[in-house]
């Protein structure tokens, strides 16, 4: 009989995976309008907006510098960021006629491609605890 209560207890305490934390630092808001547009993703998919991402946060903006937000109770894993500030809130990322955007973005990692990076490029992990990454603005 005591086996199996000392088993249960086992997997409770050593089997579950432990949560993560994630805070984010987003630098170089240059514009003090519009929404920052915050979008975190665990697969190539989601990341190509083909699948939902694990979570996202919308804010408003009102003032120059760095924001912080937090991704709270994460699994532990592989993970990328994706940034996107619509200065003109009107729900898209504005560019020019060559298609070179006019307002901030930016990803995980801060690859400089002249293209949108790949989801590897933007990869990530995340371990137990918390973790910090920060995203410079394009």
């Amino acid at each position: 009989m005591k086996t199996p209560i000392l088993f249960a207890l086992f997997a409770l305490f050593f089997g579950t995976a432990h949560a993560a934390s994630l805070d984010v630092t987003i630098n170089d808001v240059n514009v003090p309008s519009g929404k920052l547009m915050i979008k975190l993703v665990d697969n190539a998919a989601s990341y190509d907006d083909q699948g939902k991402p694990v979570a996202g946060h919308a804010l408003d903006i009102s003032s120059k510098g760095n924001v912080k937000v937090t991704f709270a109770d994460l699994k532990p894993g592989s993970y990328a960021i994706l940034v996107m500030h619509d200065e003109n809130s009107n729900g898209k990322l504005d560019s020019n006629i060559l298609g070179i955007p006019k307002e901030g973005y930016g990803f995980s990692n801060n690859p400089r491609v002249m293209r949108k990076p790949t989801f590897e490029e933007a990869r990530f992990e995340v371990k137990e605890g918390d973790n910090v990454v920060a995203i410079d603005l394009i």
